[in-house]
């Protein structure tokens, strides 16, 4: 007799099963990918969130010490010559030449500018008006007008913390301590939330007594 050929059956997927596997994985890998490129970001964003805050307190730390130096102009003038919300110019030898320079700290478009000028070589000396260059110190900062820059104290504090700090534009005389607080974010519109830097600044040759300590 013939014998019929006789083939063993192997269980297999069938061209739908392996369709719907394949689109199962392409699902899972694309989700995989979406969620590792959006921790990438928030992590990318929240380092670079830290390295600009370590910026700001760099500037931060040489605003201070600019302001901790004030002294009288190379004419005479008083060291503090205005002090607003977000305006504050005085005189300070910054770069420790031994000729003291006008400075000019404000806020514009998100940055901490400090505008520089140098009094005239001949006799007497004199300033001119305006700012002959001027540096960005801080960057990335969001205050709004409810949180100004600096703030101002006078000798009464800390005894009198009811009328302090007092009222601006300041009277320059009456300024013994500065208060700097900034807000800085390198896009409000994402989380984390804005960063916030406050330190007081002791005017040293303003002071009357020994009683602030920075």
């Amino acid at each position: 007799m013939l014998r019929k050929n006789q083939r063993k059956k192997y269980p297999g997927m069938s061209l739908v099963e392996m369709l719907v596997a394949i689109s199962i994985f392409a699902i899972g890998m694309l989700g995989f990918t979406t969620l590792f490129v959006r921790s990438w970001r928030q992590n990318s964003y929240t380092m670079e969130m830290g390295e600009t805050a370590m910026a700001v307190s760099q500037g931060v730390n040489k605003l201070v010490g600019y302001l901790r130096e004030v002294r009288q102009g190379d004419n005479g003038a008083y060291p503090v010559v205005s002090a607003d919300d977000n305006d504050l110019v005085v005189f300070s030898d910054y770069d420790q030449d031994g000729i003291t320079e006008r400075l000019h700290f404000y806020l514009s478009n998100g940055n901490i500018l400090m505008g520089i000028r140098k009094p005239t070589t001949g006799m007497p000396k004199t300033y001119a008006s305006g700012d002959a260059s001027t540096v960005t110190i801080i960057s990335h900062i969001v205050n709004d007008a409810a949180t100004p820059v600096f703030a101002y104290y006078d000798s009464s504090y800390p005894e009198d913390s009811i009328n302090n700090p007092i009222d601006t534009p300041a009277t320059a005389p009456n300024v013994r301590l500065v208060r700097v607080d900034l807000y800085m974010n390198i896009d409000p519109n994402r989380p984390p939330d804005n960063v916030q830097i406050k330190t007081f600044v002791e005017m040293r040759n303003l002071n009357d007594h020994d009683r602030f300590t920075n």
